[in-house]
């Protein structure tokens, strides 16, 4: 049996034509069904479903042979012991630094001033101001982001940013792009050797869908 993890939502829906590349058809819809393990049209490959964060925790620790999981999350909860043999090219986006429509971002950097920064990827915020010379002071968020700098919480947020129009919405701008995020296949490194003409076979069809 071959286990792939999978989260809710853009991942899955976008994972689901490599898939079908690959000959793979889940056979049910995650979100009319509340099964967390979902059956294919190959008797020996199944879906699970779990959070976004935990998708390199299953790969690492053997509870999936496979998974699909975006860069943020690998670079933030640090992707030891995975094989990492495709960029997929899906869920795309960017991780961006946004502030307060009039807040003169620009010169509170270059004063030299502590920033406080609201966000959820605390380490990719703390490298990419390190790197700055920008003294900063974290706020780990979990979720309504745009809040923080419109009540006061913070001077900044950063966050993850398709279209910019959630930012609009909220009054926000973008100051910095941090760097491009899209997903990747992450794969458990013991299964690669257990399992390995199946799994490659995957992994094959999948680069082959993707350079189409």
């Amino acid at each position: 049996m071959i286990t792939l993890a999978l989260s809710k939502g853009r991942i899955f829906d976008e994972t689901l034509p490599l898939l079908k590349a690959a000959g793979i058809e889940v056979l049910e819809d995650p979100e009319k069904s509340r099964k967390l393990i979902l059956a294919t049209n190959r008797p020996d490959v199944r879906v699970v479903l779990v959070r976004a964060t935990d998708v390199p925790t299953y790969v690492q620790h053997g509870g999936a042979d496979l998974g699909v999981v975006g860069k943020d999350t690998l670079l933030e909860s640090g992707s030891e012991g995975l094989y990492q043999p495709l960029d997929l090219q899906i869920a795309q986006c960017r991780i961006s630094v946004a502030v307060r429509d009039g807040f003169d971002y620009a010169a509170a950097v270059k004063q030299g001033s502590r920033l406080k920064v609201a966000t959820k990827y605390v380490a990719i915020a703390r490298d990419f101001f390190a790197s700055k010379g920008v003294h900063v002071d974290l706020i780990k968020l979990y979720g309504s982001m745009e809040l923080a700098p419109l009540t006061g919480l913070a001077d900044a947020i950063v966050d993850l940013v398709s279209t910019g129009s959630t930012l609009k919405a909220n009054h926000l701008v973008e100051v910095e792009r941090i760097m491009d995020i899209s997903s990747r296949l992450v794969v458990n490194q013991a299964a690669l050797k257990l399992k390995q003409a199946p799994i490659r076979s995957i992994i094959d069809a999948f680069a082959s869908a993707i350079a189409k």
